[in-house]
């Protein structure tokens, strides 16, 4: 049920998103607490705990998608231009790095942070992964620190949907602002890169915060506790990553500052959580099958 409802969605209470909404988070949300009961522990378990949480976060990152007039009444485009301005001083920095390194037609500079930003789709996870290979004994805390900066990111895109500058610079908010990732993803992908681009989620207004860099700074942290050379490669990867979203108009500088700030929350409020978290787990373990 829990894997089945987030494809099933816009068939449930149709027209209804509130109603909608209740039941996908009813029946999502409960897979990973229910495998936690049916199975025994293990690496293979723990892997896909994980798996469903996500699944769950996704289909919640795209649901605002499904009904345009509704997110529409609610979306926000000016805050994040007003607070980028007195950032560039008086010109949003995407226009500014767009003006000063863009060129005619995709450079190979953008094809490169293009890819910069599409590898994001594998840091975050690959990091948990990575976790649960070298440092098992960690992976729990390293799991639930990246996926809680998913869940507390994806409250806010419901509660204050944002454009980001590609939009806002095509509705006429902004002079111009070019889309670089799609038209180095258009060239480099030709006919694939609608239907790839739509596979990775449909709503566009998940932008504040971002979590390409929420979850990208959580990720250098947990690194970070795995090793120095691991905390090298993670703070490398964000401040690039950052450079990137900001250049190719995915993003403003101010929806990265509510990214670090949501990373940033969430590790300050896990030690306070934690033992009731660990609570329930343990009430979990002993109504689920014992480990061989």
């Amino acid at each position: 049920m829990g894997v089945a409802t987030p494809v099933l969605r816009r068939h449930l209470t149709r027209g209804k998103v509130g109603k909608r909404t209740a039941v996908v988070s009813a029946l999502a949300w409960q897979a990973p607490v229910a495998l936690m009961v049916a199975t025994r522990p293990s690496r293979v378990r723990a892997t896909a705990v994980y798996t469903l949480q996500m699944w769950a976060y996704l289909a919640h990152y795209d649901m605002p998608d499904d009904d345009p007039d509704w997110i529409s009444r609610r979306l926000k485009v000016r805050y994040p231009i007003v607070t980028d301005r007195l950032i560039g001083a008086g010109q949003i920095p995407t226009i500014r790095l767009q003006r000063a390194l863009a060129r005619n037609g995709v450079g190979r500079h953008d094809t490169a942070l293009s890819w910069l930003h599409w590898s994001w789709f594998l840091v975050p996870h690959g990091t948990v992964v990575y976790v649960l290979i070298r440092r098992p004994e960690q992976f729990q805390r390293a799991a639930g620190m990246i996926a809680a900066t998913f869940d507390a990111g994806v409250l806010t895109y419901w509660l204050v949907p944002t454009a980001p500058p590609w939009w806002a610079g095509q509705n006429g908010y902004l002079p111009p602002v070019r889309r670089i990732m799609v038209e180095a993803g258009t060239e480099f992908w030709g006919e694939f890169w609608q239907r790839l681009y739509d596979s990775l989620g449909r709503n566009p207004f998940a932008a504040m915060p971002s979590l390409h860099f929420g979850t990208s700074v959580m990720a250098a942290h947990v690194l970070g506790e795995v090793g120095t050379k691991e905390a090298i490669a993670g703070w490398t990867y964000t401040l690039a990553l950052g450079f990137a979203l900001v250049y190719l108009g995915e993003h403003y500088v101010t929806d990265l500052v509510a990214g670090f700030a949501l990373a940033e929350t969430v590790r300050l409020v896990a030690p306070r959580v934690a033992p009731a978290l660990s609570s329930v787990a343990e009430s979990l373990r002993r109504i689920g099958p014992e480990p061989t």
